[in-house]
């Protein structure tokens, strides 16, 4: 059930070339029989016209404000409309596309974040095809802590993926694995776990969240026989937090506290990089899981897949996740419990 919140959400169109649109096109279609709430689509309007059409999708789709978005929503698709050169070629990267599809993103953080949308689903860009023009982040995420820090330091922004009650946040996200150890230190333990437990509290409605801490190493250092960092970096972490009055434990080994009766006992599980925390959730929720950024001031979620170009254009991709991701984003900007 919507919200009756009277701001619509914002939703960034992604990649041109992948299936982003597509399925914001086709939710869009199913509007009614989902009970979606409002929200507007930040993109060119001419090329979402033309893949709606590709689709064979007949509603009306029409440029508007945020605020007339709400009331549109009903009888068309509300677009703020993105100016660019933005051709519908699903299947195909366009770097010709890029200026618009930053532009897009960029406009939506910057409408959520003056309040004009109350919060923020972003369809899955594609990074290889934006940096001829000038994009310099190693992932989406850094992407938007740089937008909605409006000039000033950049908030450390912290992954998370999410799947009903199942919920994980990689401490090092968009770098080399060999890079890792050097990474990981204390304070970005204690830094992302601070951030994980208060926004577990005012987003997710948690009073006191219980999070579960992943060792690095095999066996979670074995005692210092297959590792250091257990001993040197992470447990140091567990106990300041614990004596910070979180219900934090750990470090575990991975292979163990990704076992689904005791990945439960915790609202959230910290790994220690990327694939530790994505393999598990995409195992269990391939299809559903969603990834929310927290340490920003909006609310941001996005699918937890990619461009899929070769289902772009097709109309048989999955929606699973990128519904999920919309109902999470109005969960999670409605009224608390």
């Amino acid at each position: 059930m919507a919200n009756e919140a009277v701001q619509p959400l914002a939703i960034s169109m992604g990649e041109p070339g992948g299936i982003g649109p597509d399925l914001i096109l086709q939710l869009f279609a199913q509007r009614a029989a989902l009970g979606l709430p409002p929200f507007v689509v930040y993109g060119h309007i001419g090329f979402l016209r033309a893949r709606a059409a590709r689709l064979g999708l007949d509603f009306d789709i029409v440029s508007t404000t945020p605020a007339e978005g709400r009331q549109r929503f009903a009888d068309a698709l509300p677009v703020v409309d993105i100016e660019g050169l933005v051709p519908d070629h699903p299947g195909h990267a366009t770097p010709v596309s890029a200026v618009a599809v930053i532009a897009s993103i960029t406009r939506a953080v910057e409408d959520t974040l003056h309040g004009a949308c109350r919060g923020l689903v972003t369809a899955p860009i594609h990074k290889g095809a934006l940096y001829a023009a000038g994009f310099q982040h190693p992932g989406h995420t850094e992407f938007l802590a740089e937008l909605c820090a409006r000039g000033g330091t950049p908030r450390l922004p912290v992954m998370m993926l999410a799947h009903e009650n199942l919920r994980v946040v990689p401490a090092t996200i968009h770098v080399p694995l060999k890079e890792v150890p050097s990474l990981l230190t204390t304070d970005l333990i204690l830094s992302t776990a601070r951030t994980l437990a208060h926004d577990l509290r005012t987003r997710f409605g948690i009073a006191e969240p219980r999070i579960g801490v992943a060792g690095l190493n095999p066996h979670a250092g074995e005692a210092g026989t297959i590792g250091l960092e257990e001993l040197d970096i992470i447990a140091p972490a567990v106990a300041t937090l614990a004596h910070e009055g979180l219900a934090v434990e750990g470090p575990f080994p991975a292979d163990t506290l990704f076992y689904l009766p005791h990945w439960r006992k915790y609202d959230a599980v910290i790994a220690m990089y990327h694939d530790q925390a994505l393999i598990p959730i995409k195992t269990v929720a391939f299809e559903e899981a969603v990834n929310v950024t927290l340490g920003l001031p909006i609310v941001r979620t996005s699918p937890d897949h990619g461009t899929a170009f070769d289902l772009a254009g097709t109309g048989t991709a999955s929606n699973a996740s990128f519904l999920a991701a919309i109902r999470l984003a109005d969960t999670m900007t409605g009224p608390k419990a």
